[in-house]
């Protein structure tokens, strides 16, 4: 699975070869049941492995695919930034915070093992995709790249600051916070973009950094495409725990509404919020202007983001 591997297939079998792809890479880093703690470990495959959308990976990919990223780092990176994806919605599934008993149509961590484990779970999955991204890839390259080491800091400086208290750590934080609040659009957006966009915009700039040094007018582009996809994936969000049943979702639908949490679609109502999907779906197109036909698969994403129906 290279980075530009898949740029004679279709969409759909582009993104499947990646997320298929996906479980063979998280398997290889993800520690194995033969090591101790063998509990443990097998909560964290449990979790990490057999579901999801791998929507971050996939942007990882695609963005991989306009800066021709070295295959080794695309993978670390994207296996690094779904490890830490995973370990929040394990933290987020706790009775702490949402309490919620499914996820990617299975039980939650804290339900199939306990309380104490899918805290260790979510604590061990954070430490482990950094383990992972920082990694000497000398020997996975074939030769020396001078300019490794710093490319790798930075994209780890990059995913613990998205993944912190500036990130998705303080959007988590204002969302528990705003629990039967009325949030203005403004408040409700700055939320999003910390708890959703950070780990998304993190995505797509860890698969271009990986290829080369940016410049300014890139990483302005990189930014504004990353702006619109992560707004736009909370707002497809609101819309579809709104609209969408338990089954197709793969965890419990109507919950936001049931937490009198606010969202777009209880400040904007379904139709406004569908709207606004719909604008940022052609901002995110429009700031991809720049890369050509080699941003193709960002914007697949990107229409992936706002046509999903789970």
């Amino acid at each position: 699975m290279a980075a530009r591997l898949g740029a004679s297939l279709s969409f759909l079998d582009w993104m499947q070869q990646v997320q298929t792809g996906m479980e063979t890479v998280l398997d290889r880093f993800l520690p194995p049941l033969s090591v101790v703690p063998a509990r443990l470990h097998e909560a964290m495959r449990y979790t990490a492995l057999d579901g999801g959308k791998r929507v971050r990976p996939l942007l990882v990919y695609a963005a991989g695919d306009v800066f021709d990223t070295p295959l080794p780092l695309l993978e670390r990176a994207a296996a690094a930034v779904e490890m830490i994806h995973v370990y929040s919605l394990v933290h987020d599934d706790m009775p702490c915070m949402d309490d919620d008993a499914l996820r990617r149509g299975k039980p939650t961590v804290h339900i199939r093992y306990d309380e104490s484990t899918a805290l260790l779970v979510g604590d061990a999955l954070q430490a482990q995709a950094f383990d992972t991204l920082s990694a000497p890839l000398a020997a996975e390259l074939g030769a020396a790249d001078a300019g490794m080491p710093a490319r790798q800091l930075r994209m780890l400086n990059l995913l613990a600051q998205a993944a912190g208290s500036v990130g998705m750590c303080g959007g988590q934080a204002i969302d528990l916070a705003s629990v039967g609040m009325t949030l203005s659009l403004s408040e409700l957006e700055q939320m999003h973009r910390l708890k959703t966009g950070a780990l998304l915009r993190a995505a797509v700039l860890l698969g271009a950094l990986g290829g080369k040094a940016l410049t300014a007018e890139e990483s302005a582009a990189l930014d504004d495409y990353a702006r619109a996809i992560g707004l736009a994936f909370q707002v497809v969000d609101d819309i579809l725990d709104a609209t969408a049943d338990s089954a197709t979702l793969g965890k419990t639908a109507g919950k936001d509404a049931a937490d009198n949490k606010p969202t777009y679609v209880s400040i904007l109502g379904l139709g406004e919020s569908q709207a606004l999907a719909e604008k940022l779906r052609g901002n995110a197109h429009q700031a991809l202007a720049p890369f050509g036909d080699k941003a193709r698969r960002l914007r697949e994403l990107a229409d992936l983001i706002v046509q999903r129906k789970a």
